[in-house]
């Protein structure tokens, strides 16, 4: 019998609050039972859409008689047909995720394990699909979306196993994604996005021209945002062999000026796609981020969807 795989990125108190808030797709969606999420296509639900002419072979039921006696034309109503959600995380599993500064705070791939988790856990109890999908140089293991408790388990197995190494390919991998799930889905994709803005650009956008909703959790630590380093320190190139020594107070201006360059031309890439982007620092309660991410997404009453 295998031995069971350690979940204790799982916390069952965080998950009991955070059912309190579903997880809603941004875009309507095309599954393959009924749920939550709005559809692209007509059908039956409580949630009028619109009227259109009455032609020979429709149902009679769905006719609005009060607007044939006002109008002495037929109409039939249509309403927004609910549908359930695939879920598809992309976890970056490349070598710069495995950076822990301390053992206070936690790696970015152990940050983005609860992430994942706790995403999967909401969207497979609300009946939706999900599908993991790691990422390093390229794809390290692909569970494509599906629905059930078995499949879950198997998820949360290979969340578990997830081990940061090598090379990012992480463009490479996005443009990959969009043309593997032919409809629209949730991707969430959890990366510290060590990449060039401008080859994430292109990913966004085609993620966003396949109809698929792209939400991002940008994941940074502490120090490399401060860059408080008192001392000579040695840093270590953690997706290749490469090393330098320096002095933090001589390279610190140069530094600093460098990250708002990047992040202002990420903020400019997301801003232009539409992505649901989210800048989080692994010393952040991964359960309040997860809660504003979830009110964020939730429908306004009486406004739509």
């Amino acid at each position: 019998m295998a031995e069971p795989r350690n979940r204790d990125f799982l916390d069952s108190g965080v998950l009991s609050r955070l059912m309190g808030w579903p997880l809603h797709a941004r875009t309507p969606m095309l599954g393959s039972v009924s749920g939550r999420h709005r559809s692209p296509v007509r059908g039956s639900s409580l949630e009028f859409a619109e009227y259109r002419k009455y032609v020979p072979g429709d149902d009679l039921r769905r006719v609005d008689w009060r607007a044939w006696g006002r109008s002495d034309r037929y109409f039939i109503k249509e309403f927004e047909a609910d549908t359930n959600l695939r879920l598809c995380l992309i976890v970056d599993t490349s070598g710069s995720m495995g950076f822990q500064p301390s053992d206070d705070s936690p790696s970015r791939l152990d940050y983005a394990r609860r992430v994942a988790g706790a995403l999967a856990y909401i969207a497979a109890h609300q009946g939706d699909a999900v599908g993991l999908y790691c990422a390093g140089k390229e794809f390290k293991k692909e569970i494509t979306p599906k629905r059930g408790a078995a499949h879950m388990g198997v998820i949360l197995d290979a969340i578990a196993e997830m081990e940061p190494s090598g090379e990012t390919g992480l463009p490479e991998v996005l443009h990959q994604a969009a043309e593997k799930v032919p409809q629209r889905a949730l991707f969430v994709v959890i990366s510290d996005l060590f990449v060039d803005p401008s080859l994430l650009q292109d990913c966004f956008q085609h993620l966003r021209f396949r109809n698929h909703d792209l939400a991002i959790f940008h994941l940074l630590d502490e120090q490399e945002v401060t860059f408080d380093f008192e001392r000579p320190t040695r840093f270590q190139d953690m997706e290749g062999d490469r090393s330098l020594l320096a002095d933090p107070s001589i390279i610190a201006p140069q530094y600093r000026k460098a990250l708002q360059a990047y992040l202002e031309a990420l903020d400019k890439a997301v801003r232009d796609a539409g992505v649901d982007y989210h800048r989080v620092q692994v010393q952040d309660n991964y359960e309040e981020v997860l809660a504003r991410f979830l009110i964020r997404r939730t429908p306004k009453k009486g406004g739509g969807r």
